[in-house]
């Protein structure tokens, strides 16, 4: 974490910027171009921890640079991979790596420079998010270690929702642990940030953004302002996604705990890794997987389906209550880009709000969030910001 300025007028201008996932890692090299960020070039590990793990890397033109099979054990494995390929392929060191970090806890809700006491503040929020912040600290820690001399800047979810009102921020418990920061924070705020900006002077004042993949979320926007989020304290609550259990009656857990004697460790297994689509069909957490299991007449892909679409909706159906209507709902992520079915689904009854997902040309849209772009653009910003 370099203590001086670096001068951008100086030092070579791309950025580089990391977004891990639970078991995958994509990444993306920016340059700045005219009033936004240009893409040279991106790619992903996928399959880290796995034997079919992969790297690959394209050009800004799709063209394939890289392709090949890797077993990468870890995000710093992947991470080490990733710059010993840009080196090869003759890019020019960041002057800037940003990091996305799903969760900075209370006292992080802006996009910052990293710094010894940032750091020390994401290693204290780690009971907020403990899936997601101890591999985003070692990737952070790798990533300042390979590129020393770029500036390292943190980029969270969560800051997008800090316009939440008090209404929906607040849980209702004593007041003690909202002080102690037990709120809803929201998350995919990256992505949202991503949509708002894409769709310009198109976002309406009445918006619902439905970010629908591995981990899934629904968003309500009134003047492009996140009002409303499915996802609460953690990523695990709202709708249920591939992995995790989305919303739950409390009493679940105390019943777990009593009947089965659950330790925090086991109910944090259970509600992440083993409840959603999977914990319905026995371990299967991808949405293609499970649509062909539901065409050939599989029951529980079925069921699994449906309910996903159902709680979708029933968001979508409470935030236009919030709202009071809605004039644009959108749809992005794997799942919400690239399931028509899914998106037929969600849809279906919404024909009172004027939704039909075989509109193109109406009230609801298929977009894809750029969570890196809107990074580079925050770094950009940012580091401008320092050498001014």
């Amino acid at each position: 974490m370099p203590e001086n300025p670096i001068n951008p007028q100086t030092n070579p201008p791309a950025i580089l910027v990391l977004n891990s996932g639970s078991s995958s890692l994509k990444f993306g090299l920016f340059n700045a171009a005219q009033d936004d960020e240009a893409l040279l070039l991106e790619g992903s590990a996928e399959g880290i921890g796995r034997a079919d793990g992969s790297l690959t890397m394209k050009a800004a033109d799709g063209t394939v640079l890289l392709q090949a099979t890797h077993v990468l054990q870890s995000q710093t494995d992947a991470l080490q991979k990733v710059a010993s390929v840009l080196a090869e392929h003759g890019h020019t060191r960041p002057v800037a790596v940003g990091h996305r970090v799903v969760h900075g806890g209370p006292h992080l809700r802006e996009h910052q420079l990293l710094t010894p006491e940032v750091r020390q503040q994401l290693q204290a929020a780690v009971h907020f998010a403990p899936l997601h912040i101890p591999p985003a600290l070692a990737l952070i820690d790798q990533a300042t270690r390979i590129f020393g001399d770029a500036r390292h800047y943190v980029c969270f979810d969560t800051a997008f929702h800090r316009t939440l009102p008090a209404s929906a921020s607040q849980l209702a418990l004593p007041r003690r642990y909202a002080q102690a920061g037990v709120i809803r924070y929201g998350f995919h705020g990256l992505s949202y940030e991503s949509l708002a900006r894409r769709l310009g002077a198109e976002l309406p004042a009445r918006a619902v953004f439905a970010h629908l993949g591995n981990g899934s979320s629904v968003c309500a926007l009134r003047d492009g302002r996140s009002v409303d989020t499915s996802m609460g304290l953690t990523p695990t609550g709202g709708v249920p996604m591939a992995t995790r259990s989305g919303d739950l009656d409390p009493g679940v857990l105390l019943y777990l705990m009593r009947t089965e004697q659950l330790d925090a460790e086991r109910l944090e297994t259970l509600l992440n890794r083993e409840s959603g689509f999977a914990g319905f069909t026995g371990g299967e957490g991808d949405m293609q997987a499970l649509e062909r299991r539901s065409a050939a007449g599989d029951q529980e892909a079925e069921l699994a389906i449906d309910v996903f679409a159902t709680a979708v909706r029933k968001y979508v159906g409470a935030y236009a209550a919030l709202l009071g209507g809605i004039d644009l709902l959108v749809f992005a992520g794997g799942i919400g880009e690239h399931s028509a079915e899914v998106r037929r689904r969600v849809c279906s009854g919404l024909a009172f709000l004027g939704l039909d997902a075989a509109d193109p040309a109406g009230k609801v849209r298929v977009l894809h969030t750029e969570e890196e772009r809107q990074i580079a653009r925050h770094c950009r910003a940012l580091l401008q910001e320092s050498a001014s």
